[in-house]
């Protein structure tokens, strides 16, 4: 188990404290790069669907210059905490960033996991490729 990066979780805090309003952006999450910044990002909820929090982020990192992502977090808006990510995102993260840690609430507090514990007997799409 990995130590849970606090001053990611504030940052993710701060963003859906003061950009999540109405139900369009409901969710933040922030990412560490390899070389220690922290990129944020917000759901866009759309009835058509929508990218979560962690997948916005993903891709804000990559308009950043930043290809690695080391941990992230997703925290919802009204003060609802930390909170764990979905399916796609779960297999998202997995297949992009494989060595990725994520935040995770568990009954026993916060724990910081690698994003492969998060997807137990997973496909893995790269190992379904053909060369």
């Amino acid at each position: 188990m990995e130590p849970v990066d606090l001053e990611l979780i504030e940052a993710a805090t701060e963003v859906a404290a003061t950009r999540c309003h109405g139900d369009n952006h409901t969710v933040a999450a922030a990412a560490r790069t390899r070389d220690g910044r922290i990129v944020t990002g917000v759901n866009v909820y759309h009835f058509t669907g929508g990218p979560c929090a962690e997948l916005v982020t993903i891709g804000a990192a990559v308009t950043e210059g930043a290809r690695e992502l080391t941990t992230m977090v997703a925290v919802g808006d009204r003060d609802r905490g930390v909170v764990p990510p979905c399916g796609r995102c779960r297999q998202a993260m997995l297949d992009l960033h494989p060595e990725l840690t994520v935040i995770v609430p568990t009954a026993q507090g916060l724990r910081a996991v690698p994003v492969a514990e998060l997807l137990p007997h997973t496909y893995v799409w790269a190992d379904h490729q053909l060369d």
